[in-house]
């Protein structure tokens, strides 16, 4: 797995990964990622593709969902804690 690209965005860490004919877009934040995989052959474009499937509209959608994903952690580990 190699890292071929990385996208700068403000809140979060975003690298596109290329391993066994599949882009991998990995997004991290904090100690949280997601990570979505795209099969090479699904894009016409290679990476570019790639680039132009990461749009504004899915970027905070992300952002949300990292937002969920914390508050789920933060309640499970109130909860094991008291």
């Amino acid at each position: 797995m190699r890292i071929i690209a990385e996208l700068p965005h403000p809140d979060f860490k975003v690298s596109i990964l290329n391993m066994n004919q599949k882009f991998i877009i990995k997004i991290e934040k904090g100690t949280f990622e997601q990570i979505y995989k795209i099969p090479e052959m699904d894009l016409t474009d290679g990476v570019n593709s790639v680039f132009e499937i990461l749009d504004d509209e899915f970027l905070a959608t992300v952002n949300e969902r990292f937002k969920a994903m914390n508050d789920d952690f933060k309640a499970t580990y109130f909860r094991y804690n008291y």
